[in-house]
């Protein structure tokens, strides 16, 4: 039976990647794992730069493909900055991450990675963590005038202000926050599993009246009820009109056909030229 090749490309195996980068990474390591099928690795926030360059130069993860931020707002050092990196010529990835706190710098890698700039800004911008040695650290997602960072999990939902553009105006404009109604926390549990408490709307199942039930099915007393009787049905039986529907007088004469065209006469066939030059 011959073999199936697939356009998809295989992912290679976790088996002793764990192993073999702990051993790399030494005393820079604090902790690895493996979850949902990848490694997870964590390091010192101060040596994150030697780490990443490690990975990259000695084990062939070539791309830093994406910076993440994680916030656990209960915790000493709230934010988890996540390295996702990736090997081309093992067709692996691996992810990295070190602990901050709201006023703990992390330091840059941009000198192993120009595009980390712009995603070191994306992490600043939506969380707060700033990252020491970053060349151009700006918002660059929200406005430059916005206030807080939005993926925060304390950061208020509903918001302060709104920035739009005024058609009356000409100009950007900023407003406080107008909702159509009050945020609402939804609960989205299992009904199998039920609630201690009473759901909103609940408390109104206990006042609500009884509905009487019937002991015998109400029955159609007569035709006239449903309006199925005889003169209906000779009603809908009666033609409107017999034959072809009539002709709708306009005052206007028919349309006939239109003249023939005159015939013009043939034109005269033109002279050919001879190869010598004269006339056929």
């Amino acid at each position: 039976m011959a073999a199936v090749l697939h356009s998809a490309p295989r992912f290679a195996s976790n088996e002793g990647v764990r192993e073999t980068l702990s051993a790399a990474l030494g005393d820079m390591l604090l902790a690895s794992k493996e979850e949902h099928g990848e490694i997870v690795l964590g390091v010192e926030r101060e040596r994150i730069e030697d780490a990443l360059r490690l990975l990259r130069d000695e084990h062939e993860y070539q791309q830093l493909m994406e910076i993440a931020g994680v916030d656990y707002p209960t915790r000493e050092e709230r934010f988890d900055v996540v390295y996702m990196l990736l090997s081309l010529t093992k067709n692996h990835r691996v992810m990295v991450k070190v602990r901050a706190a709201e006023d703990t710098p992390v330091p840059t890698v941009t000198t192993l990675w120009p595009n980390a700039g712009w995603l070191e800004r994306e992490v600043y911008d939506l969380y707060g963590v700033i990252f020491d040695g970053n060349p151009d650290l700006r918002r660059i997602l929200t406005d430059y005038g916005f206030e807080g960072h939005p993926f925060r999990k304390d950061f208020p939902l509903t918001g302060y202000t709104e920035l739009r553009y005024s058609e009356e105006e000409k100009r950007v404009v900023y407003e406080p926050v107008e909702l159509a109604q009050d945020f609402r926390t939804f609960e989205f549990m299992s009904p199998w599993e039920g609630a201690d408490y009473i759901l909103p709307g609940d408390e109104k199942a206990a006042q609500a009246p009884a509905v009487p039930s019937v002991a015998v099915p109400k029955t159609t007393e007569s035709p006239k009820q449903t309006g199925a009787d005889a003169k209906t049905d000779a009603k809908a039986a009666k033609k409107v009109s017999k034959g072809a529907p009539a002709k709708k007088k306009t005052g206007k004469a028919a349309p006939t056909a239109p003249k023939p065209t005159e015939d013009r006469p043939a034109r005269k066939p033109r002279a050919r030229k001879t190869p010598e030059g004269g006339a056929s």
